[in-house]
């Protein structure tokens, strides 16, 4: 064979074996599954949003120079104090307030036409129309309510202006019944209606501390931008309503254990006087002064049977302890449906329905623990239906020192997620998360658990007609359980990336790619027990996990592989197999070429070089022929 016939053969056969590796490699990286991008929540412009960021500064300004007022005119005593402790309209820049500070008796409707006067009138249609803010004290109680028909509360919300009613270690209830609701709507005097556009404020109600009660009531196109200005806010803090009060020195009690105490600049550290005191000394190394610890301003409130329509943030609560909302309608927020904010804790919502939200039906975030979301319902909301993140406050060294310790213990117990924009239920991280005989309906994904959620237990749950995947374990989820869940109508019904989990006795109906798909890191996980159907590439997706998942005792029987020649392919074209194919063929590749030269191959034809021998036993009959005919003429 010529040396320019052996160089082609070289070049080709590096060829085809590139070729394998690229095709290989492209059926690997085309199978692996991506994750859907995720829908945001209907953005505003930067000027609106300018505005709107600073009109919340303002009117956090406003309360806070109320509430200095009559705390100082308060501590001061004399004729100031004399005339804190009746009601009374303060100015300032950022607007008029009537302010009602602490009394024995609660303020009731009466009170507040009387003492507004012309900004608190009854309408021709028995409703009233609020026209100023209304402060209320710590200690002070306003009721809501009419014995002898419905009350209607407009709270003017016009281009320039807004009002809202804020209580401040105060408790406000709102008492309406079966026969006699209460309804509060901000209100456009001018076009006479309710206010729908956002971009200039409105009206808002809050409780910042203190509590909030409300039952069989209406709240209709309330609030702006931020959680606290949402529209229906409950807010408080896991922190002293100020940071640190000052104390004469003669007033510290005798040393006690050690605590942990609040400085003026915000650091906790241990306490060398009392429970609630600690001695600071200047930079000058005099002027000792003593400091004194408040209590923690939480707020707590219950809300029942309430419809709350067209809110900036339909329910906003924060820091707070043991609230509930039991039998709630929220339709048409225009960014979250329920949001349980930060050190919101022992919370439970029960029967609550959340629908049309332009972000997520309900949202538990960081900091959030111990909360119960009970027989409530997520349905056509723009985001997730549920969303429940248990994530530290910081995962490393923060200005304001914030915990790296994650939260958990909240559960989704006996409600539904259906038609919503993204996910069903979305986990993010935390510990002993529960997601239990929950249904989720359409979607991109059902129930979705990620970033390092520990302990988590997926049970018992109804899943149909994703658009991806049905349950999702996902970027180092420990320790999960997913176990009696019925999945079906979905491409893959569970899959898991990178995670540790028991998926057991769950069954698949219907998947139309894999019933169970496992990839990356997976030791540790087991797949046991399950009764896998539909009709896909495979029942049990395993090929590309590092590390072995454990599989035992599944049932297969209701699948059909419909696997094609291509994607037989991608099954087998992986990184190994083309490396020990190549070998293989360039084994026999030079097997073949050990048989060329001058002697057996004649041009591009293979010739049997023993094609002309014959066999042993016929030589003896051939010789004795031969030699018969070979005997001189003449001789016998």
């Amino acid at each position: 064979m010529s040396g320019s016939r052996r160089r082609k053969s070289r070049t080709l056969l590096v060829v085809l074996v590139l070729s394998l590796v690229a095709a290989g490699t492209w059926a690997y990286l085309s199978y692996v599954d991506r994750p859907a991008p995720t829908p945001g929540v209907d953005q505003v412009s930067q000027a609106e949003a300018q505005q709107q960021s600073t009109l919340v500064d303002q009117e956090s300004l406003r309360i806070m120079q109320t509430r200095a007022t009559l705390s100082s005119a308060l501590a001061r005593g004399g004729p100031a104090a004399a005339q804190a402790r009746v009601p009374h309209i303060s100015s300032s820049a950022n607007g008029r307030t009537l302010v009602l500070p602490q009394r024995r008796e609660p303020y009731r409707v009466a009170d507040l036409e009387r003492l507004g006067g012309e900004q608190f009138q009854k309408q021709s249609d028995d409703s009233y129309v609020l026209g100023i803010n209304v402060f209320l004290g710590p200690g002070a109680k306003l009721v809501l309510q009419n014995a002898t028909g419905p009350l209607v509360i407009r709270m003017r919300s016009e281009p320039g202006t807004f009002v809202s009613v804020v209580g401040f270690g105060a408790s406000i209830r709102i008492n309406g019944s079966a026969q006699n609701p209460v309804r509060i709507t901000s209100w456009d005097s001018q076009a006479r209606t309710a206010d729908t556009k956002v971009s200039d404020g409105r009206a808002y109600l809050r409780a910042v501390g203190g509590e909030l009660k409300m039952g069989h009531a209406s709240v209709e196109h309330l609030g702006f931008w931020s959680g606290p200005t949402g529209g229906l806010a409950l807010t408080g803090s896991d922190r002293p309503t100020r940071n640190a009060e000052r104390a004469a020195p003669a007033a510290r009690a005798p040393a006690a254990s050690a605590q942990r105490l609040l400085l003026p600049n915000g650091l906790l550290v241990p306490s060398r006087g009392g429970d609630d005191e600690i001695e600071i000394t200047d930079g000058t190394g005099g002027g000792k002064v003593a400091y004194r610890l408040p209590e923690a301003n939480l707020v707590t409130g219950v809300i029942t049977d309430t419809e709350v329509v067209g809110n900036a943030y339909g329910i906003f609560i924060t820091a707070s302890d043991e609230t509930r909302i039991v039998n709630v309608s929220v339709t048409g927020s225009l960014v979250h449906g329920v949001l349980l904010h930060r050190f919101a804790r022992n919370a439970s919502v029960e029967n609550t329905t959340v629908t049309a939200s332009r972000g997520d039906g309900f949202v538990l975030s960081r900091g959030t623990q111990n909360v119960t979301i009970t027989g409530s319902r997520a349905e056509r909301n723009t985001g997730n239906g549920f969303t429940i993140s248990g994530l530290p406050l910081a995962r490393e060294p923060s200005a304001s020192g914030e915990s790296l310790r994650s939260f958990g213990g909240s559960s989704l117990i006996s409600s539904t997620a259906r038609d919503n924009g993204r996910y069903g239920v979305e986990i993010q991280g935390g510990v002993k998360p529960v997601v239990q005989t929950t249904e989720v309906v359409g979607g991109e994904m059902g129930i979705v658990v990620s970033k390092d959620a520990t302990d988590v237990q997926i049970s018992g749950n109804r899943l149909r007609g994703q658009r991806s995947q049905g349950i999702a374990l996902r970027d180092g989820v420990l320790s999960a359980r997913v176990s009696g869940n019925i999945v079906r109508d979905t491409p893959t019904a569970i899959y898991v990336r990178d995670s540790k989990a028991t998926v057991s006795a769950n069954t698949v109906q219907s998947a139309s790619l894999h019933a169970i798909s496992v990839l990356g890191a997976a030791e540790g996980t087991r797949i046991e027990g399950n009764t896998l159907g539909g009709a896909g590439r495979s029942a049990l997706d395993t090929g590309r996990a590092r590390g072995e998942p454990a599989v035992t005792r599944n049932n297969v029987d209701g699948w059909q592989d419909t696997a094609g020649f291509w994607t037989t392919v991608r099954r087998i074209a992986k990184p190994m197999n083309l490396i020990w194919f190549g070998v293989i063929l360039l084994i026999v590749v030079a097997a073949f070429r050990s048989l060329g030269g001058d002697g057996p191959r004649v041009g591009r034809r293979f010739v049997d070089p023993y094609g002309k021998q014959t066999l042993l036993e016929e030589r003896p009959v051939r010789i004795l022929r031969t030699a018969g005919s070979e005997v001189p003429a003449g001789r016998s």
